[in-house]
């Protein structure tokens, strides 16, 4: 006999594919610092009712990742200097921990794989393509991790990322990159040489050393 499913079956898958691309969007930079949406924006753009676009605004807010003022406005947070040096200490403090716990486990496959990244972040880059470098930056930075076997850690780095998805944005923009970052190459480097304080310097370097600038 078929199931049938329940009206609130449709509106929870409904709400979790708003949610899920919109974090998608922000995380990379799609969004700027600042910008305003409405919840009737965005069911119309997902064509969702109000009520799935309201739930995947409030996980977002709770993230961290959307502002809701008691006017009911939606906006992604404009983040203060020492808010943006706050999520910069976050990041080093998880993803050196990470990269330390992924290195035992970092076989050549693996370096393969994040030399390959690597050449996607340098064509973004070449390309002035601002959310490819963002997400061929993040893909670099979660295929280490995932090494580590410690997820828990991961879901709070990525928390982090999402917070700082419009600020990235931001970011890229004011320094115009046009060379890849020096220190995946040496974090790559550093894996294949087993070389863990290296690893641990390079990491924290790659992801402060952007954000303090803009934080100062």
């Amino acid at each position: 006999m078929l199931t049938q499913h329940r009206p609130s079956d449709h509106a929870s898958s409904a709400h979790d594919r708003v949610y899920r691309q919109l974090r998608s969007r922000i995380m990379h930079g799609e969004v700027a610092p600042g910008q305003a949406m409405t919840l009737r924006g965005i069911g119309k753009e997902f064509e969702v009712s109000m009520t799935p676009a309201r739930e995947a605004v409030r996980r977002l807010v709770a993230e961290g990742a959307l502002f809701l003022s008691s006017s009911g406005r939606v906006s992604t947070p404009e983040l203060t200097g020492d808010r943006i040096e706050e999520l910069a200490a976050l990041r080093a403090l998880l993803e050196v921990e990470l990269a330390s716990r992924a290195l035992p486990r970092a076989h050549m496959a693996l370096i393969d794989r994040l030399q390959a990244i690597n050449g996607n972040v340098t064509q973004a880059v070449e390309s002035r393509d601002a959310v490819a470098y963002i997400r061929s930056n993040l893909e670099f930075h979660r295929t280490l991790y995932l090494r580590a076997q410690a997820p828990a850690m991961l879901a709070m780095a990525e928390t982090v990322w999402l917070q700082l998805g419009p600020t990235m944005r931001a970011l890229y923009g004011r320094f115009r990159k046009s060379e890849p970052p020096h220190f995946h190459r040496l974090m790559i480097a550093a894996l294949k040489a087993g070389d863990e304080p290296g690893l641990r310097l390079a990491v924290r370097s790659d992801v402060t050393q952007g954000l303090r600038m803009l934080a100062g």
